[in-house]
């Protein structure tokens, strides 16, 4: 399934509890189960294409109330599960509504009227009617498991829906070698839902793994900001964004001004934890979908979205003044850097990451020029600069 697609998570209180995978099951990969329910298109429509078939060939045997209306009941279901899913999967790359609990609604109804055709050919005491019903209903519900393992309880429902009828009509038949199917199918029941719970279980803890392996590989292991890849990655998704629309973002390019002579002369440990004090005292200004860089040693990029010139140098200003404040030292001893801020908006001519990254690098090389700790935006040809006392004026 296309991680792009965002499928509506369930609303209701019976489809919430199907589809439920754990407490502690992050919302990004309880979105992805739900999405997976979407998916495996070929069982899906193998299931649909197979009960039409075991029902008409059925019907077209022996035209009769209960054979036909079966056959009514599976022709009605599969057109409108397939219009849910052909407007679910329209709707989805788009964020909208996609019906998913008309959708888990509509797959144990299925799942029933399976269950009822294997019903109604056992109590009519038609076994070549009933092996067709009762093959037919087995490989499906290897299927259930299959294709619906995000949400193990749904499959346990769709499988009970199925299959338990197949006991009820065995009570019907007056043959008592049919009451084999009270140990089978309550083992069968049993065994698929425990499959499907360590299967989705399984499919979790990968996608944990895989989550945190994507986490690592984006994101600067000193300071818990986002590395050269994860920046590189966000930029992408922000100028994709720009284009399609009016709304601007700022990048400010950051160098550190002291930093080699606090680490030269106290060494590594200490540098390590200026950078780690500064990395938090600019995540700590930023909004959640803000992004805070470390791309080398003592630079770091800010990436803030719905800002404009005039409020990204307000942000800059402010992350002088916070970078400016004394650090203590595991000796007690007190430290203190400064920051050189280049600017450049992500609109018009930087609505690509080399353009606003080439900017903001240039912006920074005039901070720089000034002496440093100060902003510089690129375009514009004033420069804050911050004044001993740590508030920034302008130069």
């Amino acid at each position: 399934m296309d991680t792009a697609l965002k499928f509506s998570l369930p609303k209701w209180r019976l489809t919430r509890w199907l589809t439920h995978s754990g407490h502690d099951t992050p919302a990004d990969i309880r979105s992805a189960l739900i999405a997976s329910l979407f998916g495996t298109l070929p069982i899906f429509a193998g299931g649909v294409i197979n009960t039409l078939m075991i029902a008409g060939v059925v019907a077209w045997r022996r035209p009769e109330p209960l054979y036909l209306s079966w056959l009514a009941m599976e022709v009605l279901l599969a057109v409108v599960r397939v219009l849910i899913l052909r407007s679910a999967l329209r709707a989805a790359p788009k964020g909208g509504n996609t019906h998913t609990d008309v959708y888990i609604l509509l797959a144990l109804l299925w799942a029933f009227s399976v269950g009822y055709g294997v019903f109604v050919t056992f109590i009519n005491g038609d076994w070549l009617a009933a092996t067709l019903a009762g093959v037919s209903c087995g490989a499906m519900a290897g299927g259930i498991c299959f294709r619906n393992y995000g949400a193990p309880r749904l499959v346990g429902a769709m499988i009970f829906l199925s299959l338990g009828p197949m006991c009820l009509g065995a009570a019907f038949t007056g043959e008592y070698v049919t009451a084999i199917v009270f140990i089978q199918i309550p083992f069968y029941l049993v065994s698929m839902s425990i499959a499907s719970h360590r299967l989705n279980r399984i499919l979790v803890s990968t996608m944990l793994a895989e989550r945190d392996s994507e986490r690592r590989a984006s994101e600067d292991a000193l300071t818990g900001l986002a590395n050269r890849a994860g920046l590189q990655a966000a930029l992408e998704r922000v100028c994709a964004s720009a284009r399609g629309q009016d709304s601007s973002a700022a990048l400010l390019y950051m160098d550190m001004d002291g930093f080699k002579l606090i680490n030269d002369t106290y060494g590594h440990a200490a540098g390590d934890k200026v950078l780690i004090t500064t990395a938090q005292r600019m995540r700590s200004m930023l909004r959640v979908d803000d992004v805070a860089a470390r791309i080398g040693g003592d630079e770091f990029i800010v990436l803030v979205t719905g800002i404009d010139a005039t409020a990204a140098l307000r942000l800059g200003e402010h992350l002088l003044h916070d970078a400016s404040q004394p650090i203590t030292l595991a000796d007690g001893t007190r430290v203190s850097v400064g920051l050189s801020i280049g600017i450049s908006i992500v609109s018009g001519a930087n609505r690509s990451p080399d353009a606003a990254l080439h900017s903001a690098d240039a912006a920074l090389y005039r901070a720089k020029a000034q002496g440093g700790r100060c902003c510089a935006v690129a375009g514009m040809e004033s420069i804050e600069k911050e004044v001993p006392d740590g508030e920034p004026a302008v130069a």
